[in-house]
């Protein structure tokens, strides 16, 4: 069975160059397979600024680059993938724009329907969720964890867990399956500070 690793998704506000110093140490705390650019609400070049200022560091670090929403600006950003939500550009749109190579990950709420299609349309990731009550976002569903068991047991696409994870709730879905925990808070608002989440964060998938 696989190790669960670590989806970084960056906080939903931030000044770039601040926030710089602490993603690189939060990065410096161990296994983290992706860092999300999650900005809503801000221009194109806002994001685009704290893209070319944040995935130099990732990407040093060996940490995909993942702009959510949008495959355009992830496109030109050259960015190592993206995510789409339901709402945003479909799959197939975002793997046309992206290249067969780049990572294209899928929100699928808390439906097999929606995870079925995405993974036989070629989706890198499903993303299931929320799991628990989250204040990052309005979650708009809230998943189970038989359906992430259910995936993981039956489906060879990796799944992705989001919602209100943190370091104390999350075992649950490590031992159902999860092949990568999204967090956002859970990190960023630790009480001992990034690094030291993300480092609990790896002890708890390696027990």
């Amino acid at each position: 069975m696989s190790t669960c690793r670590l989806y970084l998704i960056t906080p939903p506000k931030f000044e770039p160059r601040a926030f710089a110093e602490e993603l690189r140490r939060a990065l410096d705390g161990g296994d983290v397979a992706c860092l999300q650019l999650r900005l809503k609400d801000v221009s194109d070049h806002d994001i685009m600024r704290a893209a070319e200022i944040l995935m130099p560091i990732a990407q040093k670090r060996d940490v995909a680059f993942i702009v959510n929403d949008r495959p355009d600006l992830a496109h030109m950003l050259r960015a190592d993938g993206v995510h789409v939500g339901q709402e945003d550009t479909s799959y197939a749109e975002a793997r046309e724009i992206m290249g067969k190579n780049a990572i294209v990950g899928v929100t699928c709420h808390n439906s097999r329907d929606l995870a079925f299609e995405a993974g036989e349309a070629g989706a890198d990731y499903v993303a299931f969720g929320a799991f628990f009550p989250t204040q990052t976002k309005e979650p708009k569903t809230v998943a189970d964890i038989e359906l992430l068991q259910w995936w993981a047991e039956s489906m060879t696409v990796p799944v992705v867990a989001i919602g209100g994870i943190t370091v104390d709730n999350a075992k649950v879905l490590v031992d159902a399956g999860a092949d990568f925990l999204a967090v956002s808070a859970g990190v960023w608002s630790y009480k001992g500070g990034a690094q030291a989440a993300v480092r609990a964060f790896n002890a708890l998938f390696n027990t």
